[in-house]
């Protein structure tokens, strides 16, 4: 694959996720979220939701959403060695791109379309079941071939940190626009108009088609790449041993930092806090932020910059749980406003590592043995965060919304609030883990 050489190139190419994973934001923060009523009150519901009812059976729904994230786990393993094996005249990114990108968006349409949009029903449950897990399957199949070329289309360690820097930043901006743009569109329009008014930034998926530049590997014409089998694939990701500790510690991360985004809709609907001034409290600092992470990364390496990120998001979800209690006003929104700038300080960061550290593992691995297998340690690092979120943004945060229906005063006690202090706890776990990182991974980036 030919190289980007200037950072202009860089900085463009790290764009190109934002559309995707923008689509990714609306279907788990905002379109699972507007087929239950439940855990909003009735003034929200009128533009959160779709009609303002129950359009799903919830406890089928939540096993259904368990499904269709360990799905989107799992096929994980077949797409990357589908996108790894690929054999066309254009190379093997570019189409497996274009075959996840376009079955997505049609996933994503048909989600709005509810068959009884009245009232919830089995029919209801089982078809938007479905459909979510199609869109999941093809979302994993666009991205992680995407974050597959992370690998290949620069040559160092330096040059990945700084893609999945700019990634990360991207990733603020379309949480900005997910949480604040659209949260401000949905004072007075209903989310089935703004998802349709958000769709065309996937387009920004069209980049990597004109930068990636691969030759014929058919094997007729140009560079034939030799295949690496499915098992094969696997077995050599799985013997890594850094790659499997990290899964480890990266799973307790996508818990916490999953289920807080997955649930902030019913937590700001209740707790009398501004999402809007949250949110940007929480993100718009980010791009100054990483520079203190970037600067433990490069003097103390990645395993003390990555434990400052855990430890600080830990501190803002606590300060979070706390502001939850104090009389509402504007004593509560200043101290929500502090929690959101602690929180910055960890976000970027967070999003980040999901990028460099196995592109770098990849590419390590790819100089020692000659495998070139990228996708594949992303489809092994979907599957792991797959669960944990499945675990968290369906069982935990369905179970947290089911007790919102029982407990109907949010002024005596509100479910929702256990929420930031679980996402505390979880994060806490793993920092512990960190201490089990090899010290070759601890060190990386140290200068």
């Amino acid at each position: 694959m030919k190289q980007l050489t200037t950072k202009g190139q860089k900085i463009l190419y790290a764009v190109s996720g934002l559309g995707v994973n923008m689509l990714n934001l609306m279907m788990g923060s905002y379109l699972c979220s507007a087929i239950i009523a439940s855990g909003f009150t009735a003034e929200a519901a009128v533009n959160q939701t779709f009609c303002s009812k129950d359009l799903v059976i919830i406890a089928l729904w939540s096993i259904f959403g368990v499904i269709a994230k360990v799905i989107d786990g799992i096929i994980d393993i077949p797409m990357a060695s589908f996108a790894d094996n690929l054999r066309t005249k254009y190379g093997r990114r570019r189409p497996a791109i274009v075959m996840g990108l376009i079955p997505m968006i049609i996933a994503y349409l048909l989600f709005l379309v509810v068959p009884n949009p009245c009232q919830a029903t089995l029919l209801n449950t089982v078809y938007l079941g479905v459909v979510l897990c199609v869109f999941y399957s093809f979302y994993t199949l666009t991205m992680v071939t995407y974050y597959a070329t992370f690998t290949e289309i620069v040559d160092s360690a330096s040059d990945r940190n700084f893609i999945s820097n700019v990634k990360s930043v991207c990733d603020i901006l379309y949480f900005i626009l997910g949480y604040v743009v659209v949260r401000a569109m949905l004072g007075s329009i209903n989310i089935t108009l703004v998802s349709l008014i958000v769709l065309p930034i996937v387009l920004t998926m069209l980049i990597p088609l004109f930068m990636i530049k691969e030759p014929d590997n058919r094997g007729t014409v140009g560079v034939k790449a030799e295949k690496v089998s499915i098992l094969a694939s696997l077995s050599c990701t799985f013997k890594n041993k850094p790659f499997i500790v990290w899964m480890c510690v990266y799973s307790f991360m996508t818990f916490s930092v999953q289920l807080f985004l997955s649930g902030i809709n019913e937590y700001f609907a209740d707790t009398g806090m501004s999402m809007m001034i949250v949110m940007v409290a929480s993100f718009a600092p980010v791009p100054l932020t990483m520079m203190i992470y970037n600067k433990l990364f490069r003097t103390k390496g990645f395993g003390t910059a990555f434990r400052y990120a855990l430890v600080t998001f830990s501190v803002g979800m606590l300060c979070l749980f706390g502001v939850s209690f104090v009389p509402q006003g504007t004593l509560r929104t200043m101290l929500s406003i502090a929690a959101g700038l602690v929180s910055s300080l960890s976000i970027g960061s967070l999003f980040s590592v999901a990028y460099s550290v196995p592109s770098q593992l990849a590419a390590e691995e790819q100089a020692k043995s000659g495998v070139s297998n990228s996708a594949m340690y992303f489809a092994v690092q979907g599957l792991f965060s797959g669960v944990a979120t499945a675990i968290g943004s369906y069982v935990v945060l369905n179970a947290l919304k089911s007790a919102c229906g029982v407990i109907n005063d949010p002024y005596v006690y509100n479910p929702m609030y256990i929420m930031t202090l679980i996402c505390a706890a979880v994060c806490l776990v793993a920092f512990g883990m960190t201490y089990l990182l090899p010290k070759s991974l601890s060190d990386m980036g140290k200068k």
